[in-house]
């Protein structure tokens, strides 16, 4: 197990991994919030599916869920459909012109990634790649389940040069 200041080091640089989000999502369009990118993104790798399955891959609350589709449904990017095993459930799809969206933030997000990291090799980009994707797994099976509470998120801690105050 890595040492202490090693994770504290990580919880830094997870902080300040919020500058690239908030970078990537000035680049999107008003209209397409971040919550409305993420449930194109997943239709469009996914396939069609219900909303509790949209809900589980975006790992929120299903009235998280339902506001950011009633927000894609409502300006036409996707269609909700009755599930033929189910009426009383609603199968979610892209529409083209949520498809023509999706291509077009794929394509804005790659091109921010590839200037952003020009100076980076093929190589440094796949191995970044490869450890998020590890990261990510790591936490998958974590969600807790059920009431209990999760364990208090140990404080950021922020880089100084000051010298303490010694008391007298």
């Amino acid at each position: 197990m890595a040492e202490q200041t090693r994770y504290e080091e990580l919880i830094r640089q997870f902080s300040a991994f919020g500058a690239v989000k908030r970078e990537i999502g000035r680049m999107m369009p008003s209209e397409c919030p971040s919550g409305s990118a993420a449930v194109l993104t997943l239709l469009g790798r996914y396939g069609d599916m219900r909303m509790s399955r949209l809900s589980e891959l975006l790992a929120v609350d299903m009235s998280v869920t339902s506001r950011h589709v009633a927000h894609v449904a409502a300006r036409g990017w996707i269609e909700r459909s009755p599930d033929p095993a189910d009426k009383r459930s609603r199968i979610l799809r892209l529409t083209p012109a949520g498809q023509a969206l999706l291509d077009q933030l794929s394509r804005r997000t790659c091109q921010l990634l590839a200037e952003r990291l020009s100076d980076w090799s093929d190589d440094e980009v796949t191995q970044l790649t490869a450890l998020m994707a590890r990261l990510r797994a790591s936490f998958d099976d974590i969600r807790p389940h059920g009431p209990e509470p999760r364990p208090p998120v140990p404080p950021v801690l922020e880089q100084t040069t000051r010298t303490p105050a010694t008391t007298q």
